[in-house]
This record gives C-alpha cells, structure tokens and sequence, in this order.
C-alpha cells in the first residue's frame, strides 16, 4: 500500500477528508519519532507498540570481498505486535 493509498482508505474509513486524513496520518508518525527519540515508548493497545533499540558499532564483512567493515553504533526504530494482532494475522484453523 503506498502513502496515497493509505491517505485514501484513512479518509474513506473515517469519514475525513484527503487533506485532514494526511494530516492526522502524518502527526501520528510524527508523534512516533518524536516519543521515540526520547526514549519513550508508544503503545496502542490491540495493535502494537513502537520503541527504539541500540546497536553496538560492530565489525561485519562486504559480501564479494570478504574485506572487514566497521558498522557504526546506532538506533533502530521496533514494533513489536500486540497478541490480538497475532491472533488477528494467524486465526486457528479447525
């Protein structure tokens, strides 16, 4: 699904317009980044939660070479599923 796309069902789903339907869709990544920069950690129950981790500067390997690379430390964005979301992904099969 691609942004436009997902402006379009926001706005169909709720009742929106386009242009509000892109607003509210773009303060809620914002508020996401911004919450998580900090070291906060954003939940919405039923779905998931947004966080961040640290990685440690690391050394890894260029595939065609095989020569050492130094990867620099730094933070990842991570969702991590609500149980009703799985549950909702993966129904039981009878």
């Amino acid at each position: 699904m691609t942004k436009a796309e997902l402006i379009d069902a926001v706005a169909k789903e709720s009742g929106l317009t386009k242009a509000d339907a892109e607003r509210a869709v773009g303060a809620f990544f914002d508020v996401v980044v911004k919450s998580t920069k900090k070291g906060e950690k954003v939940a919405w129950p039923g779905f998931g939660s947004f966080s961040t981790s640290k990685s440690k500067a690391r050394t890894g390997r260029n595939p065609q070479t095989g020569e050492a690379v130094k990867i620099a430390a730094s933070t990842r964005m991570k969702f991590t599923s609500s149980s009703t979301l799985k549950t909702a992904l993966n129904p039981k099969k009878k």
